[in-house]
């Protein structure tokens, strides 16, 4: 087997989480028209220009690799390529090809055994590697740092594993912490994969850290779109729940930009063929560890497929709806002693389950293989396997120019014609975190027309900050629709200047037809002003609920100036700490000391949003939500604050004091009052924390890692941190937790 790399290198991102929700309101307006461009002719390339093939978010192919590779896109361009697609079945034909989709959760292990066993044993050599790996590294330095040696020594595994009967080229490496997806194709087909993009979404903690969540490669194989997945959801038998989050937030969030600027982006459901693989954790339940043993010791594996809580929320269609997954035949792949085949015998004792599986989504897919493979003895996962022939769509030359001719000669003939009409509906109120969404349909005469909601004059973008439309630009062919989504999401960007009254949510977009009219859509809502997003002075002096104080009083309170120290105003003396801060604190100190993976396990979004209206109305003995949901709340909060607990001012001069405990002190102690009580109260419960890390786990190094970037933050903004900065963050946050502030 001889081995080609082709481009590709690993990558490793965070991701903002933007969750579900409905209600926006906007004017009713009407639609123009336009007239098509210049077509472009489809271009040419030769083998030689397909030598290390395969670049991200560009076209790279040979003549036969796509219907369409153009260096630039007009309107005319792009209904062709549309009315190409409508007419696919016309000029192409169903070719099978063989995939291996294989997973691995490797227990942050190195590869310490041969992997031919699982890639390429017993078959015939595939035409397409897709391999997953999650918990490729479980320490702290890659969790925080995002950089591991991992990656090498298994790409190097893996690469040494594939079929030896056959050449491959390395299509793309993507990585996000421990969840790692590789993409290989035989190297005759690389001249025939274009379009390739890759993204990563974390869904851990604060909904965006990279110890869950999932990374995907789309890309085009001759004329099929295919985008392959690999997650890694929320542990723990119970949180089923937070596992249907995660999936969701990873089909909403996961994004690929298109070849074409004017397009919108792709979703995972916009491809043709779709394969999904991981450790999707989803357990077995209602069953006690020794009645599944048993079972499996009798094979009776569709015994134990009715208790399994993939096939219950599936059936439920809260996941995966529309996906096939073939038939278990084989025993579950979790959890096993590591380095043999006997089930866990550590104090845990956790129940077998099939966490790791493969699913698909489209036509022409025929599953070959699925199965686990008990030789590797590396993890306390065993691997899995599936192999499928799927036919994709190849073009013939002769009938695709045919058929192309024929377009162009119908998009000559076409005559003008009106666009209309848009309806919407009614305000709601608006509330922090909490995505609203209003979508309408636009219906399109017999003339294509391209629209782009544009810039008004001197300002930098076509809608404020919290709102977003989805597409917000595009093309209409002829006798089409197409729904456009408002979303409205108010965010720590945004909210201070809601909560002021500096900003509304009112604003006016603009919708521009090319070489046509504009349209102008009105948005408007009414925002609940929330403690999230409002200065810690001014939560001190809010002796009442934020939604019972009028908003006149809140716009005051939120304007003030911070003060290093009382300056004798006439205001009542504040409190000492923020209420809502004390809440939140109180809960978890009452509830969660001896909390397992506290500030590491997110919790569920619909248990924030409760939390923010208990804390908002001080309605906090109607609380009811779990640790993970509060501890998350509480770092949502200190991350949402304007201005950080350590002061911009003084940010520079804690990392220069980073191991020096009494210089650190003194530059605390110049914090204003407000901000000072709040470090020394925060860096007191979580000292609190540390004295039961033998039931919590919890160690300084985690929380200093946690809390460092939340109570530190730099005043640049978001420019990504150097590694050395961040752990002066940490070291600086460590000290105060292993000495009283």
């Amino acid at each position: 087997m001889a081995f080609k790399e082709v481009g590709g290198c690993g990558d490793s991102s965070f991701d903002e989480s933007r969750p579900d929700g409905k209600g926006l309101l906007v004017d009713r307006s009407s639609w123009g028209q336009d007239k098509p461009e210049n077509l472009l002719p489809r271009q040419n390339k030769s083998k030689s220009e397909i030598t290390d093939m395969v670049r991200s978010s560009t076209v790279t192919v040979s003549d036969k690799a796509h219907i369409l590779s153009m260096q630039k896109f007009g309107l005319r361009d792009t209904i062709v390529k549309s009315h190409l697609m409508q007419k696919e079945e016309d000029y192409t034909y169903i070719q099978n090809f063989r995939f291996f989709v294989g997973t691995y959760n490797v227990n942050g292990q190195s590869p310490k055994e041969c992997l031919r066993p699982w890639l390429s044993h017993g078959i015939q050599a595939p035409d397409v590697y897709c391999v997953g790996f999650q918990e490729l590294d479980l320490s702290k330095e890659a969790f925080f740092f995002h950089d591991t040696p991992k990656e090498e020594e298994w790409f190097k595994a893996v690469s040494e594993g594939l079929h030896p009967d056959a050449k491959y080229a390395k299509v793309k490496l993507i990585r996000l912490v421990g969840i790692m997806l590789l993409l290989y194709v035989k190297q005759e087909h690389a001249a025939y994969i274009s379009e390739v993009e890759v993204e990563t979404v974390g869904t851990g903690i604060m909904g965006r850290m990279g110890n869950k969540g999932g990374v995907a490669v789309r890309f085009q194989f001759h004329n099929t779109s295919i985008c392959v997945v690999n997650s890694h959801l929320a542990a723990h038998t119970e949180e089923y729940e937070r596992r249907n989050q995660d999936y969701k937030d990873i089909c909403s969030r996961m994004q690929f930009r298109q070849v074409d600027p004017s397009l919108p982006p792709l979703t995972i459901s916009k491809h043709d063929v779709i394969l999904w693989l991981g450790d999707l954790n989803y357990r077995i339940e209602e069953l006690d560890v020794e009645k599944v043993k048993k079972l499996i010791e009798e094979k009776a594996f569709q015994t134990l497929y009715a208790n399994d809580q993939l096939r219950a929320q599936v059936a439920a269609k809260a996941v995966f709806e529309g996906f096939s997954e073939g038939e278990l035949t084989f025993q579950p792949t979790y959890k096993y002693d590591t380095g043999s085949d006997d089930w866990d015998t550590s104090e845990k004792c956790r129940a077998p389950a099939w966490c790791d599986r493969v699913l698909w989504k489209g036509k022409n897919i025929t599953q070959l293989s699925y199965q686990s493979h008990m030789a590797l003895k590396t993890s306390d996962h065993k691997p899995v396997s599936s192999v499928f022939d799927i036919g994709v769509r190849v073009v013939n030359e002769e009938l695709y120019r045919k058929t192309l001719e024929e377009i162009v000669r119908s998009l000559d003939k076409m005559e003008n014609d009106n666009i209309p009409s848009v309806s919407l509906s009614k305000r709601e109120s608006v509330k922090y975190m909490q995505l609203q969404v209003e979508s309408f349909t636009i219906r399109n005469g017999q003339v294509p027309c391209q629209f782009e909601f544009i810039n008004k004059p001197d300002e930098v973008s076509y809608c404020k900050q919290w709102l977003r439309a989805n597409p917000s630009r595009g093309f209409l062919l002829p006798d089409s629709a197409i729904e456009i989504e408002l979303e409205l999401f108010v965010n720590k960007t945004t909210a201070t200047k809601l909560n002021s009254g500096e900003d509304k949510i009112e604003d006016i977009l603009v919708l521009h037809l090319d070489r046509g009219k504009d349209y102008f859509l009105s948005v408007s809502g009414n925002y609940l002003p929330s403690c999230f997003g409002s200065p810690i002075h001014t939560l001190c002096y809010m002796k009442e609920p934020i939604l019972d104080l009028p908003l006149e009083t809140v716009r005051e309170l939120t304007l003030m100036q911070l003060q290093t120290e009382d300056d004798g105003s006439h205001l009542e003396r504040p409190m000492d700490i923020p209420k809502e801060l004390w809440m939140m604190v109180d809960y978890l100190y009452r509830n969660a000391i001896q909390q397992e993976d506290l500030f590491q396990q997110p919790g569920l979004r619909l248990e924030f949003e409760h939390i923010r209206d208990c804390l908002d109305s001080g309605m906090i003995d109607n609380l009811s939500a779990s640790n993970h949901s509060v501890a998350e709340a509480l770092l949502l909060f200190l991350e949402s604050l304007p201005e950080p607990v350590i002061c911009y001012s003084v940010y520079h001069n804690c990392l220069e004091c980073s191991g020096n405990l009494t210089a650190s002190k003194q530059v605390v102690a110049t914090l204003p009052a407000c901000h000072r009580n709040v470090f020394i109260y925060l860096m007191a419960f979580l000292q609190e924390l540390l004295k039961n890390s033998a039931k919590n786990h919890l160690d300084g190094n985690i929380l200093a890692s946690i809390f460092g970037s939340l109570l530190l933050r730099n005043p640049a903004g978001h420019q990504k941190l150097e590694v050395a900065e961040k752990k002066k963050a940490q070291e600086f946050i460590h000290q105060f937790l292993c000495n009283s502030p």
